[in-house]
């Protein structure tokens, strides 16, 4: 029930809402949105962080993080952009920044030879169907497999769907570098996976 003050002339008039209020409730309504938004995605971040940080137990906790620290900065989203890049590209700089400290590699994305290998162009393919789909245990496992400089521009790539440029923004680096980090990962999957179909016959 809203306080009232009575004037002299006898009206009671509804006192104005705080400021602080005012902010609360303002609050409230950016979380519900920031929450409606995220609903449909969460699956999608959950699984992005699974296959950067190849960790189930550390992909919950990722995601969770991914989850507030989104929620904590939504103001800053330029709702001109579609939400589901921007909550995928927090959880791809989330899942950098742990996998830098873990400390495995002190230079996550080592100087490649651009020179030695031609910077394909990204079309469409057998192998985007494939990570698309999100599916098999194999996949996964291959994944996971691949050192972290292939792994982390392969799933931007395939997984989010971004183009060289893009990831490019998203890991500090040229274009013709990630061009050749995303050949050099789709060519060791593919022999981690031919082998593993090799095996299974």
């Amino acid at each position: 029930m809203n306080a009232v003050t009575v004037p002299a002339g006898g009206v009671l008039r509804p006192l104005a809402m705080s400021g602080v209020r005012r902010d609360e409730t303002a609050a409230a309504r950016t979380h519900a949105d920031f929450d409606a938004l995220y609903g449909p995605q969460a699956r999608r971040v959950l699984q992005t962080c699974r296959y950067l940080l190849g960790s189930p137990v550390e992909a919950e906790d990722a995601a969770q993080e991914v989850f507030l620290r989104a929620r904590q900065r939504f103001e800053q989203y330029d709702r001109e952009r579609p939400f589901a890049s921007w909550i995928l590209g927090v959880a791809s700089h989330h899942c950098i920044d742990r996998l830098r400290r873990r400390g495995r590699e002190a230079r996550l994305f080592g100087a490649e030879d651009v020179e030695r290998v031609a910077a394909p162009a990204r079309q469409p393919g057998p192998l985007t169907a494939l990570l698309a789909q999100e599916r098999g245990r194999q996949v996964r496992r291959a994944v996971a497999a691949l050192p972290v400089k292939y792994r982390v521009p392969l799933v931007l790539a395939y997984f989010h769907e971004l183009g060289y440029a893009e990831i490019g923004e998203v890991l500090g680096l040229e274009r013709g570098h990630v061009a050749v980090l995303v050949f050099r990962a789709r060519q060791q999957l593919r022999r981690v996976l031919s082998t593993a179909d090799r095996k299974s016959r």
